[in-house]
């Protein structure tokens, strides 16, 4: 049932021309009619699911509110029913499904009147325009003439304002000219002063130059120095090496005290020696610490470090031997008997796993490098530990040594010392395979090789052996590299650095430095040159 529309009109107005399409529109909406959706019941021949959706027509709604029509019935349509073939099921569908599809009937006919009655809105208020006088000076030639008018008063001005510019622009070139005079005669009765004002002028931004860049390099050295420094108290530093020495002094003792309180009946000993060295220790701890720390700190991580450092083991063993025992008869003569009896043997060994060679294995490559700048200043407090050997090598230099400049003619052996001085200085860090961490020994020449034309990896001392062909010391180069055995507990070769000829070799020792090979404790330990391929 259709309903009619709320908006009725007379005859005269009706009759009206100007009331024309107002009318027209009033009567399109009573006779539009919104067509109810149509049902389609479909279903699936393998579930027997029945499916209901709904079809709305594509027909326009004369209302300005477009959006809000084509928005409910799609959320009404949106709806699908999914149930067996149940009719009661399907029918309360078909029933929700009619009553939003009437809802969205009810907005659309409301959306409709609400545009009828502006339209009639509108229809009115022109109506009453038109029948208001027609203001004067409003019509098409009183319109063009004020235009011309205006575009003769803007003419006029802009001649005026250029007439205007062109005489500020004279007077300010004159009274620029007149001011130049003057100054150029000013300067010509004042020359020499102008140039003694100059001189001074010049002095003093190179100064400020000079001032500005000594400020800079004194602001990086003051932060390398901070930075390669120990944070920590004089006091807590001594008192951490105190105790590590403490617990050395301990061991020692209960290894020269074992025979006195243990029973066995031999004893064999295989010990390293007991030692560190001060500086090594304090700088483990700061690059540990990540800063300054105390010694209540550190307790624990000194017996940590002590426990890593020595390994003590005791192994006793049992053996059945055999005692040859005399006896003496009444009549004396004597008779010998074996008799079996137990025979303890107690070994003993002490490693030591060197306290340099642990940072490798406890510090993160963070810390490494911490302690490597550490080491390479001994925390700027040599006067810290006096005694220790690394104060000795620390003030030594790093061998002074001179490379012939007919040597650099060889470009392989050029490239390889320009790397390898680089790095003159640095400390030595066991395990450690570059500039961040420092280095040991073969982790410096195989870093020299990777930058200088090779391309070797990270080898090993027996690697590095094995890649270079032996040759005769006589007939050993410079660029050659060169090996010892023995240098420290360990098999094969323990050693190598890089000849650099009249018998000597740069390597990283502790720290990085030239030395000369006639030393006795490199006759004693070298094993051979090797040539690179």
């Amino acid at each position: 049932m259709r309903r009619a529309s709320r908006l009725k009109f007379t005859a005269e107005e009706q009759a009206a021309p100007h009331e024309g399409k107002p009318v027209r529109k009033a009567k399109k909406a009573d006779k539009a009619q919104t067509k109810k959706p149509e049902k389609q019941y479909t279903q699936d021949t393998d579930t027997g699911t029945v499916r209901t959706r709904l079809r709305f027509s594509k027909r326009k709604l004369p209302s300005g509110l477009t959006h809000a029509v084509k928005t409910v019935p799609a959320h009404v349509g949106s709806v699908s029913v999914r149930q067996q073939q149940d009719d009661n099921a399907a029918l309360d569908a078909v029933q929700a499904t009619e009553r939003g599809a009437a809802y969205g009937t009810r907005l659309a006919e409301s959306a409709s009147r609400v545009r009828q009655l502006r339209l009639h809105r509108h229809g009115t208020e022109r109506r009453t325009e038109q029948t208001q006088p027609e203001q004067p000076g409003s019509n098409p030639a009183s319109k063009w003439q004020q235009r011309q008018a205006i575009r003769r008063q803007y003419a006029a001005a802009k001649a005026g304002r250029s007439k205007q510019t062109e005489e500020a622009t004279a007077r300010a070139a004159e009274a620029a000219r007149a001011t130049a005079e003057k100054t150029s005669a000013f300067v010509r009765r004042h020359g020499k002063g102008f140039v003694i004002v100059g001189v001074l002028g010049l002095l003093l931004a190179f100064l400020l130059s000079v001032f500005s860049s000594c400020a800079v390099l004194l602001q990086g050295a003051g932060s390398v120095l901070a930075g390669s420094s120990y944070p920590s108290e004089d006091a807590d530093m001594r008192g951490a090496e105190r105790a590590y020495r403490a617990m050395e002094t301990e061991l020692e003792a209960y290894l020269y005290s074992y025979e006195d309180s243990h029973d066995y009946d031999e004893y064999h000993y295989a010990l390293d020696s007991v030692g560190h060295d001060p500086y090594v220790l304090i700088s483990i701890l700061t690059a540990w610490q990540g800063g300054a720390w105390t010694l209540e700190d550190v307790t624990d991580t000194l017996e940590t470090l002590f426990d890593l450092q020595y390994r003590l083991r005791v192994v006793v063993t049992t053996e059945t031997r055999d005692r040859t025992e005399t006896f003496i008869d009444d009549a004396g003569d004597e008779t010998e008997t074996e008799t079996p009896y137990s025979h303890s043997i107690c070994s003993i060994t002490l490693e030591n796993a060197d306290l340099s060679h642990l940072p490798a294995t406890v510090l993160d490559e963070d810390q490494l490098a911490l302690y490597a700048a550490y080491m390479g200043t001994l925390g700027n407090r040599d006067d810290l530990f006096p005694d220790s050997p690394y104060v000795a090598r620390y003030s030594s230099g790093y061998g002074d040594y001179d490379i012939p400049e007919a040597l650099l003619d060889d470009a392989r052996f050029a490239a390889i010392i320009t790397e390898a001085e680089k790095y003159l200085g640095y400390p030595y860090v066991w395990g450690g395979s570059s500039p961040a961490t420092s280095f040991d020994c073969s982790g410096y020449v195989s870093w020299v090789l990777n930058h200088s034309g090779w391309s070797v990896g990270r080898l090993t001392t027996d690697g590095l052996y094995a890649l270079c062909t032996p040759i005769p010391s006589v007939y050993a180069r410079p660029g050659d590299l060169v090996f010892f055995r023995g240098t420290y507990d360990t098999p094969g070769i323990s050693h190598v650095g890089i000849y650099v000829g009249n018998d000597v070799m740069l390597h990283c020792g502790d720290p990085i430095s030239y030395t000369h090979l006639s030393a006795s404790y490199w006759q004693q330990h070298f094993a051979g040159y090797g040539r690179l391929p």
